[in-house]
Parts: structure tokens; sequence; C-alpha cells
């Protein structure tokens, strides 16, 4: 078992719901100084189209913050998977108000009007084995790195906005085909269904839950699920059973690392790895290099860094 997974302390919630929410800004505060006075950490986004976030805190902290969301009437059906973490994944907690929850761009793209079918993780298999199913990974391409489902197409897309442009320059590919999308908790590929749908396309499919859920539910031995699952907190990825896996940050771009890219020449812990090392400076990586320093140096002290 990764060492990092001995002890579990922390329950990691990750959530979403679409719904009409007018008074979105009016919950901001609220919601802040509820997470805050539990010692909960994370990001929660709040939008007209609904809530997505993924929060961390002790379990009788978390369970009270889903009970308090599921009261709120808009709520009502909200998504929610857990995890959990051997230390919080989260240096703050923050509250944001954006113009949607799960960033496409696409004006009048409405989950809550027209969505694609949900598919439950015990009824994936089924569906992308079928040879009239396209599988698409819904997710940017330094989440693909760490793994995907055997067989999936990547869009190799850096962006969520990126992803509308791909379906329609290979819209005469998708036609007569079963269209499957799924993405790491299910709010992407759920949006992802609404546009494709939006373009006429009528047999599309998404993973109710996302991967998340998937790992959770389907036994590694059934499973057609290869490498990890990149995760947006400092445990970096998950693996099946929701293990925290073994991928780790790097720390100048950010950009998830497997063992192959950590043994790279390239590499140099809080410096540099293969994705940005021809990317920067000298002077970039002597900026990096006195960070990771003073991470180092308060690691030895036995305090935490916010970069590390």
């Amino acid at each position: 078992m990764n060492e990092k997974t001995v002890q579990e302390p922390f329950r990691v919630a990750a959530l979403y719901r679409f719904c009409r929410l007018e008074r979105f800004e009016s919950l901001r505060t609220p919601l802040a100084e509820f997470c805050c006075a539990r010692g909960i950490k994370g990001t929660l986004l709040l939008a007209r189209e609904g809530i997505n976030g993924t929060v961390a805190g002790g379990g009788a902290a978390i369970e009270e913050l889903i009970a308090h969301l599921q009261s709120i009437p808009e709520f009502s059906g909200l998504e929610v998977k857990h995890s959990h973490a051997a230390a919080m994944p989260f240096h703050r907690m923050k509250v944001r108000l954006k113009r949607e929850i799960v960033t496409m761009g696409v004006n009048d793209v409405d989950p809550i009007r027209s969505v694609g079918t949900y598919v439950e993780a015990g009824d994936w298999n089924a569906l992308i084995s079928d040879p009239d199913t396209i599988l698409i990974d819904t997710r940017n391409d330094y989440e693909v790195a760490l793994g995907s489902f055997e067989g999936a197409v990547d869009p190799h897309t850096s962006s969520f906005r990126e992803f509308p442009r791909w379906i329609e320059e290979h819209r005469a590919d998708l036609e007569n085909k079963k269209i499957a999308m799924f993405c790491t908790g299910g709010i992407r590929c759920e949006k992802a269904t609404a546009f494709v749908k939006s373009l006429g396309f009528e047999d599309v499919f998404h993973l109710r839950g996302g991967i998340l859920k998937y790992l959770e539910q389907v036994p590694e031995a059934e499973s057609r699920w290869q490498g990890e699952c990149f995760v947006f907190d400092e445990r970096v990825s998950v693996s099946h059973g929701l293990e925290e896996g073994e991928a780790e940050l790097c720390r100048a771009c950010r950009h998830p690392l497997t063992a192959r890219d950590i043994a790279s020449p390239k590499y140099e812990a809080g410096i540099s790895c293969s994705y940005c090392h021809d990317q920067r400076s000298d002077s970039d990586r002597a900026r990096y290099a006195e960070r990771q320093r003073q991470v180092q140096l308060a690691e030895s002290r036995g305090r935490g860094h916010i970069g590390s």
C-alpha cells in the first residue's frame, strides 16, 4: 500500500449540481463562513448554472456541509463523490463567483434543459465495449497523460474551452455512432453532452459520477481504466478504490508527473521537469530553486510551506 494512504483522517468531497441559481451571489459569504467554522478547506464555485467544487475536512464536518447544501432547495440531487486523504490536500477555503461552474465558453449550452443519457459505473464497460461506440475523454491533455480508459479518444485539449471546437472539427467521425464521454467527477462530460446534443446528435451518453465513481465501484479485475486519475488537489492522483496514487506534481509548471517523468534528466524537484525545462529561462529556474530551498528549510523546521 502507498505510504500516503496508511492513515486517512481527511474526507474529500467532490460535488456539483446544475440548477437555476439566481441568488448565487448571496450564498458566497454564508458558505465560506460555514466551511471555515468547521475547518473545511478547498474551493466551491457558484454561478447561475449551479455549484461545483472539491473540499476536504474531518468526516463529521464534511457530512454537515453536504447536509447543509442538500437543504438548499436548488441543490437537491447534489452529485457527491467521497474519497480520503492522509493529509489536508488544500491550503485554504475559497468560495468564488463565476459565469460558469465549468467553463466551456459557449452560449446557450444548458445541461438543465438537455443532457446525454447517464450511464452508471456498473454499466459503463458494456457501453464502451460496443464497436459502434466512440469513447471520448473530455479532460485536458495533462490529465489524460496520467491515465484514461482503454480505447478512449484524446482530443489533446489544454482547456475545456477548446473542446467544442474539437467536436465541430470531428463531426463527420461522430455521425451514426454512439458517443460516450467521461471526465473526473461527471461535471465536464455532463456539459459536454449538452453541447453535443445541441448539434443534433441523439445517441449521447456520459458516465454518472465520472472516473471517481467508476474507480470506487468497479473492481480492479473488471476495470477498463488504465493508469491513475488526476485530481485537482495535493494528492495529485488516485487509483482503483480511490487510493492515493503515485503521481507527483512539478512545482514549477504544475504538470502531473509519473515515475518515468521523474526519472528524466530534465527533472529537478521544485525546479523543472521534461514538460517545462526547455520553456523556462535560467532566471526562472534560479527563482524556483530559491523557492524550493525555502520549502526544504520550512520542512526541516517542522513547518508547512505553501509552495511545497
